[in-house]
């Protein structure tokens, strides 16, 4: 018998309605899985956890952060926020697949020193590793400021200037560069702010003004940053070179591009003077092309006779900063060309040619600290440095020549006296199984690499088995369920 047509309607409303509750369940529950997070915001501290966490992931998510005494395994096995609460944690959410932490900022509002508060977290910081002026995740800056102009700087000497403030009884200036002390630096008053001279290295920095004994952000630059521990710092650039493009007078915008900022056409506005344009910028150790930009057409730097050819029948003006690298290929004495090209410069195969010598070819190349992919292209065909015995996979398996410029760590395996071969492997090279064999010495066996800064990954391979770093308690799980060993760069 056939139901009655306001049934089957109310029955298809039910229907439609059960289905979508159960998608927006399976999404929400779906959206959550696995989720670890520690963040900041809005003045707090947030930690968010899926409850279907293994206990592995959860003692990883421990010590990754160092959270030994916050009471998290005894949320997961009594889902009491008893000892969280004795930490002056809040449970903000607490739903069938997540809970949801929060608690103020280093629970102490008043402090606002950028040094204080990473000293709170239990270790003593080496400030100039933490906020290094020259690293590897850097390359190229500039400052943007408004109402003024940016510090000037001379003879390494930077000038700070603080505009307003004149009712104030005093400032300071703290900053990366004396350790966020808010008592070293004071800064002189003058008839429309405050000024303090530092001698600094080219870099990036970081800093603020204790206006009577309140820290104050600069106001006028307009570059910010969070350092990931809750202190949002002015930055500044203290700049190395000068790009100028004599003439032009006429254009109405002129910007500057190049490889370190990707070739972005309309990043780098260069400054009008009375005979033409300029614009100071830190560039990180390395090899630099570039070009002017004047009302849309480009441009090479006649004043600078160092370049490379570009894509298009014409050149790209080159600047150098660091010590060259020699790439070398000896023999192939019948050969027409020869390329490098590598990481470096984005695998372009038009731009570095190699020189013909006595015993083969060679060019000289500038490269700054990290790790690099490069192989020489002969007549066509690509080659690997057989000088080098360091190499990394590549899509088509054929491998790539693997350089390290001024290494910065140095991993140590202990307790494999006995294996016959150990290779370190990582993130830094693709994961690969056999590029950087490890030197025994002793019992022990060492490697040294570039490491950017951050969080890195990695394993050992003995003898052909995956291990973890039994010296390093800080791991996270992998996709493998074996785990990988992680190491901060600060």
């Amino acid at each position: 018998m056939r139901q009655p047509l306001k049934n089957l309607f109310g029955v298809a409303r039910f229907t439609l309605a059960t289905l979508l509750l159960f998608l927006l369940i399976t999404v929400g529950v779906s959206a959550q899985t696995h989720v670890k997070k520690y963040t900041v915001k809005n003045g707090k501290m947030f930690i968010e956890l899926s409850k279907d966490l293994t206990a592995a992931a959860v003692d990883s998510f421990i010590v990754q952060f160092d959270l030994k005494d916050l009471g998290l395994k005894h949320l997961f096995k009594n889902q009491s926020p008893d000892s969280l609460q004795q930490q002056g944690w809040q449970l903000e959410k607490n739903t069938p697949g997540l809970y949801v932490i929060s608690k103020p900022l280093m629970g102490l509002e008043h402090l606002e020193n950028p040094a204080e508060k990473i000293m709170l977290t239990g270790k003593q910081p080496d400030f100039e590793n933490f906020f290094p002026a020259v690293n590897s995740n850097v390359r190229f800056g500039y400052n943007r400021f408004k109402n003024k102009a940016p510090f000037a700087v001379q003879d390494s000497t930077v000038t700070f200037y603080l505009r307003n403030y004149t009712k104030a009884n005093q400032v300071k200036l703290a900053g990366s560069f004396n350790n966020w002390s808010p008592t070293a630096q004071s800064m002189i008053k003058t008839d429309s702010g405050w000024v303090a001279q530092v001698k600094l290295k080219p870099g990036k920095y970081w800093y603020k003004f204790v206006v009577d004994h309140q820290w104050v952000l600069d106001g006028d630059n307009q570059i910010k940053e969070n350092d990931g521990r809750g202190n949002t710092n002015s930055v500044f650039f203290v700049p190395n070179t000068l790009f100028s493009l004599p003439g032009f007078t006429q254009a109405k915008r002129v910007y500057l591009a190049g490889s370190f900022n990707n070739w972005r056409e309309k990043e780098l506005l260069m400054q009008k003077k009375s005979d033409g344009w300029a614009l100071p910028l830190y560039l990180a150790e390395g090899t630099h092309t570039y070009k002017f930009i004047a009302d849309g057409n480009w441009h090479h730097d006649r004043n600078n006779k160092d370049s490379y050819p570009d894509e298009f029948g014409g050149v790209n003006s080159v600047k150098r900063f660091g010590t060259p690298q020699i790439f070398r290929l000896n023999g192939f004495p019948n050969a027409r060309t020869v390329i490098l090209a590598g990481s470096f410069n984005n695998w372009r195969e038009d731009e570095l040619y190699l020189t013909n010598t006595a015993t083969g070819w060679e060019i000289p190349y500038t490269l700054g600290p990290g790790n690099y992919e490069y192989k020489f292209k002969v007549d066509g065909q690509w080659v690997k440095d057989p000088l080098n015995p360091l190499t990394v996979e590549n899509f088509n398996g054929s491998g790539n020549s693997y350089l390290i410029i001024q290494p910065n760590y140095t991993f140590r395996l202990k307790g494999h006296g006995k294996a016959r071969s150990v290779y370190l492997a990582g993130d830094f090279n693709g994961w690969s199984p056999t590029a950087l064999p490890m030197k025994k010495e002793g019992d022990d066996w060492v490697f040294s690499v570039h490491l950017p800064l951050g969080k890195n990954r990695y394993k050992f391979v003995v003898d052909g088995e995956w291990i973890i770093d039994p010296s390093n308690k800080l791991w996270e799980q992998n996709e493998h369920h074996t785990g990988n060993s992680i190491l901060w760069i600060e």
